[in-house]
């Protein structure tokens, strides 16, 4: 692709963890230049000052919020933002002709009334929200690869419905006796100040937390409720961990033929999965973890069965930031521009 012209992208809301990632993986991806960043807060501030260990490879200044100007100089969106913001952003830049990609909430959900009751705030974009497609490509890669708005799951959603979806999909669980116990390093909860992220409160302690009402649990719902054909209820439980990126998803059911055996399993993961390649479904035996997953988009998945109890245990780690964030996002586009969905993604950490 050196030698074809780079698609102009632009990033709002660069300042954050997952616009720092946007940056650091969009600079090394061969079909694209960044050539505009977006803030309200950092405008007029060269990037390196934010995070002065990329000045001496990019450094272009953060912009104040201009639609009219991103339109006019990008032809693909990433928009990085808290939840609420990007609905008043994404009808202009899409009749514009740019193809967005919402890292948010808000167009993630296919009922706007499920999203201001989790989420609060007025809506004024059914149509838009409409046409959104859920950014998770092993389940809606062909609408991804048609649509104009990409509304991109969050870490503890993605890691835990690719735990789920081979099960739901093929009927095999009881579905309302799903249990997801999640885990995630403290960078999932952002950049911002926050005194349960201070290392005098996270490190040496685990923390559970939205116990029966994380905002999460309404769109892992909706996207099981879609993989089965009926409407699912699942228990989410979310973790903090002392840790700074990666997200174990550790998801407990029922099996609907206690007699199923655990290859046979495999062998359905494995099919499942066949066509996706940041999927990797362990052999038998084979538990993964989070440190396998760190610096890549993939998502390291292994399963086992307890006889004695007639449940299926899966479990599945990501790296929060890149499959669970901005690699996701970039997969995204990746499908959306008819490329190959690996292009420009990291697959291999670094180890230890």
């Amino acid at each position: 692709m050196g030698d074809l012209e780079r698609l102009p992208v632009g990033i709002v809301g660069a300042s954050g963890y997952g616009g720092v990632q946007l940056v650091r993986l969009l600079m090394d991806h061969p079909g694209v230049e960044i050539v505009y960043l977006g803030g309200n807060s950092s405008a007029g501030k060269p990037f390196s000052d934010l995070y002065p260990h990329l000045g001496p490879f990019f450094n272009l200044t953060i912009e104040s919020i201009d639609l009219d100007e991103i339109a006019r100089r990008c032809r693909v969106v990433f928009l990085s933002l808290p939840n609420g913001l990007a609905h008043q952003m994404a009808p202009t830049l899409l009749s514009k002709g740019c193809k967005v990609l919402d890292l948010s909430a808000d167009y993630r959900f296919s009922n706007l009334e499920t999203y201001k009751k989790w989420y609060g705030g007025e809506r004024h974009d059914q149509e838009t929200s409409v046409s959104a497609v859920y950014g998770l490509p092993e389940l809606y890669r062909d609408r991804i690869a048609q649509t104009q708005l990409v509304g991109c799951p969050g870490c503890y959603v993605t890691t835990s419905l690719l735990a789920l979806s081979p099960l739901l999909k093929q009927g095999l669980i009881m579905p309302d006796t799903a249990i997801i116990d999640a885990k995630s390093g403290t960078s999932g909860g952002g950049r911002e100040a926050k005194t349960n992220l201070l290392l005098a409160e996270a490190d040496n302690s685990m923390t559970p937390y939205g116990v029966t009402r994380h905002r999460h649990t309404p769109e892992i719902e909706q996207i099981c409720s879609d993989l089965a054909g009926h409407d699912v209820k699942v228990q989410f439980t979310p973790h903090l961990v002392p840790m700074v990126r990666g997200l174990l998803a550790t998801v407990y059911a029922t099996l609907r033929d206690p007699g199923l055996l655990l290859q046979d399993l495999v062998t359905i993961y494995t099919a499942f999965y066949r066509a996706s390649p940041f999927i990797k479904v362990l052999p038998i035996g084979t538990y993964p973890q989070t440190k396998w997953a760190c610096g890549t988009n993939l998502c390291y998945i292994g399963v086992e069965v307890d006889n004695r109890t007639d449940r299926v245990i899966v479990m599945s780690v990501t790296d929060n930031l890149i499959k669970g964030q901005a690699g996701q996002a970039i997969q995204c586009m990746n499908i959306m521009m008819g490329w190959e969905e690996t292009l420009g993604l990291p697959r291999l950490s670094f180890y230890p």
